[in-house]
């Protein structure tokens, strides 16, 4: 099988890559480099059964000839990060909206299946937790630019959804909670690289809020092994499936967590979201998905401990301050 992956050089879409690779499959690649770094791609040029181009989702002459050269999309390509959401809302939602319309008027043509990544967002101040995929959606005001994330994602399901019941295009939903792992960037507001690098460099570890709020972290590869059952499961079409790991977790706590795992001395500071964000910004406090939905379909669910995953992101972190302090030190001894 060959498989087109929308943001195919970011966080999700380089482990999705490389696991279909290992698995015996082809893979086409599209990324602007917006949020995705050719970094994450960089071991896989030359593969024979990687290759990958440069430009927009939104380009839809470029999505067509991509879509029609394999066998399934998986469209990640979004805008990502709280921080990106509040400060550039109109590229939010004509990044999401839009790119999602041009890679589902693609796969209709040759009613290809696609998977649509969604997200916690889409069930909004909801309290009724934990979140089921027919839970009511609850978004705040829209003069919250917070909140523009959450709908443009929300619309996304509804079109892939409508285009498998008019056009009978294979699609499948899939909410993502809080993925993590191995070359996820804090540039954009994620907490857990975030944490993790403040801590390796002994800088004050910054939770937003009061820190009581709380999330489920999902390991990169858990969440990547489910989107490879979904993606090649009929009975997955034309619904929507939570995935996430279970295990709740308070900020407070994984801030707690990282610092002890690095073994760092770093003291941890708690900002306001107005000066993080703006003024009005709204978080959700607790978000816990329901995955049984998922593992009665595939038979799989993200499993991987908290303890892992911080590890993992904790000792990446810590090879790149080595790395910084390796270049940088070259720098003060130039070789004669």
């Amino acid at each position: 099988m060959k498989v087109f992956i929308t943001g195919g050089a970011g966080f999700i879409g380089s482990h999705l890559a490389e696991a279909l690779i290992r698995d015996g499959h082809r893979v086409l690649a599209l990324d602007d480099l917006s949020t995705g770094q050719m970094s994450n791609i960089e071991h896989l040029i030359g593969n024979p059964a990687f290759d990958y181009r440069i430009g927009s989702v939104r380009n839809a002459p470029l999505v067509a000839e991509l879509v029609d050269r394999c066998d399934a999309t998986v469209h990640l390509a979004a805008a990502v990060g709280v921080r990106l959401i509040v400060q550039q809302p109109v590229r939010t939602i004509e990044t999401n909206v839009h790119g999602t319309e041009v890679v589902l008027e693609a796969a209709a043509r040759k009613q290809k299946p696609v998977l649509i990544a969604s997200s916690s967002e889409v069930y909004g101040k909801s309290s009724k937790v934990p979140f089921a995929e027919d839970d009511d959606l609850v978004l705040g005001p829209t003069l919250h630019s917070r909140w523009a994330y959450a709908c443009s994602k929300a619309l996304d399901e509804w079109l892939g959804l409508a285009y498998f019941r008019e056009k009978g295009v294979p699609v499948v939903v899939a909410r993502f909670f809080n993925t993590v792992g191995p070359r996820q960037t804090g540039r954009y507001g994620m907490v857990l690289p975030n944490f993790a690098a403040q801590a390796v460099r002994g800088e004050p570890i910054t939770v937003f809020g009061t820190g009581d709020q709380s999330r489920c972290f999902a390991h990169v590869l858990d969440v990547v092994e489910s989107v490879k059952r979904l993606i090649s499961n009929p009975n997955a079409y034309g619904q929507v499936f939570n995935i996430g790991s279970s295990r709740e977790v308070t900020i407070n706590q994984l801030a707690e967590m990282v610092r002890t795992v690095a073994r760092s001395q770093s003291p941890i500071v708690r900002v306001s979201y107005k000066e993080a964000y703006t003024d009005g910004f709204e978080d959700m406090m607790r978000r816990v998905p329901s995955v049984d939905k998922l593992e009665r379909c595939i038979g799989f669910k993200p499993s991987s401990s908290l303890e892992r995953i911080v590890a993992d992101v904790v000792a990446e972190q810590q090879q790149a301050l080595s790395r910084e302090t390796e270049a940088a030190a070259a720098v003060a001894s130039p070789s004669i």
